[in-house]
């Protein structure tokens, strides 16, 4: 995503380097080149012309530290206002009612349905909330079986009157569901049209009207840009919806809606879909957000994707584990099962700082630990428990039973036993920088 942005950003601020200070000449050539790039990011030209004043005045008025290059100064001013253009904080959902009911919105093909498939499994996960779907589509049958579909793939129910075509009376039937069974968390699928119609913005008002949603959610692909701002324009009118959820931005090279739409409709961003699978969802952060258009990365988010996923007992028990020299091939499957869990390789890899312009034009397949697995799963468990007996024989038969080849099985196992020895070093050596000269000498042995 933003990754067209990003390259005529960098461009524009390459104009002040080698320049000694920031003067008004050089300011407005960086800052012409600025707003070309944001119009080109399909950024509304009212949002991008704003965006550039206050830049200027900003930069102006700087007084530039002797220790910092004018370019050093300009980026940092640009990632403040992107950051502020795109709300600045994150801002949270609110969940609190028991059950939350959170109301969905948004014309049809902006991923509504998958969204709230998406939702359910984010806050059952890491909130712990036992949702509830209700599908409240009455016009396509393909969507109710696709909410369903979604809910079982994510051991959720879905509430469901097929044969009803009231939306309104499903929608307060399943609230009243969802409180005699315990559901503390009530998501709402709604019906989308083509375009804004009279027909629908009058159904779901009806809807708001009657179940008095947390949240109000309008969801739309970001991949129709400025037509994204302005169906967020339409529905705000007449909904005064509570935030927006931008889906497919893994497939916006431009990115112009994020930047406009909280300006042009005053609400926050509060989740971006960036995939396909289930998983590719995070919860919208304007600074981190900023930092990666800047090729800045966003630590704070992988963070965060890793925290979902902590398990404290679980932590420990590998610790002890590895402690004891005993981290087994068992123990190695758990960890990459982890690592995917967090998403997308490629846009893990490109949220480290330096590394999103590396890895731009290079094709990181989700599928990179599929070989690794199937050597793994084709050990026996004695083998995966005790790495130490597999010999030739043994290998030859698993390099067979994962359709890889011999070289293929020594690679893996020369790295995880390269891997169990610097991790038990790790922990169980008192002096660190003993055990770096041991792993430097090491790699000098080699």
């Amino acid at each position: 995503m933003f990754e067209n942005l990003s390259e005529r950003l960098e461009r524009s601020f390459k104009i002040l380097k080698g320049q000694g200070k920031i003067t008004e000449i050089n300011v407005a050539e960086t800052l012409k080149d600025v707003r070309r790039a944001l119009l080109d990011a399909d950024v509304n030209y009212k949002v991008a012309k704003q965006f550039t004043d206050t830049v200027k005045a900003k930069a102006m008025g700087q007084n530039v530290i002797n220790a910092l290059k004018p370019e050093q100064v300009m980026v940092k001013i640009v990632h403040d206002e992107l950051a502020a253009l795109m709300g600045g904080q994150e801002a949270p959902l609110n969940i609190n009612g028991n059950p939350a009911i959170i109301l969905m919105s948004g014309l049809q093909g902006s991923g509504k349905t998958t969204f709230s498939g998406k939702l359910a499994r984010k806050l059952k996960s890491s909130k712990g909330k036992r949702p509830l779907l209700v599908a409240c589509d009455v016009y396509r049958p393909a969507a109710i079986e696709q909410l369903r579909v979604l809910g079982e793939s994510i051991s959720v129910p879905v509430y469901m009157e097929e044969d009803n075509k009231n939306p309104v009376q499903i929608a307060l039937n399943a609230i009243a569901y969802a409180k005699s069974h315990h559901y503390d968390l009530v998501i709402v699928d709604t019906a989308g049209r083509l375009a804004v119609d009279q027909q629908m913005m009058d159904e779901i008002a009806a809807i708001k009207e009657a179940i008095h949603p947390h949240e109000t959610l309008f969801v739309v692909d970001s991949m129709t840009g400025q037509d994204a701002v302005n169906t967020a324009k339409e529905f705000n009118d007449r909904l005064d919806f509570d935030g927006v959820v931008l889906t497919k931005l893994d497939g916006d090279t431009r990115g112009g809606a994020a930047l406009s739409i909280r300006t042009v409709v005053n609400k926050p961003i509060k989740y971006i879909g960036s995939g396909e699978k289930l998983e590719d969802l995070q919860e919208f952060n304007p600074e981190g957000m900023a930092s990666r258009i800047l090729g800045m990365g966003d630590i704070v988010e992988i963070a965060k994707r890793a925290q979902e996923i902590y398990d404290q007992k679980e932590a420990e028990r590998l610790q002890e584990k590895i402690k004891k020299n005993k981290f087994d091939f068992d123990d190695f499957l758990k960890q990459i099962q982890q690592i995917k869990k967090m998403g997308n390789l490629k846009e893990l890899a490109s949220m480290i700082p330096g590394v999103g312009k590396a890895i731009k034009d290079i094709d990181i397949d989700d599928n990179a630990f599929k070989g690794i697995e199937a050597i793994i799963n084709s050990m026996t468990p004695e083998e995966r428990r005790r790495p130490e007996i597999i010999n030739g024989s043994r290998r030859q038969r698993i390099a067979r039973g994962s359709g890889t080849n011999i070289v293929d099985v020594n690679r893996l196992i020369k790295q995880f036993e390269e891997t169990r020895k610097m991790m038990h070093m790790a922990t169980t050596m008192k002096n660190p920088m003993k055990m770096m000269k041991q792993m430097k000498a090491q790699g000098r042995r080699r």
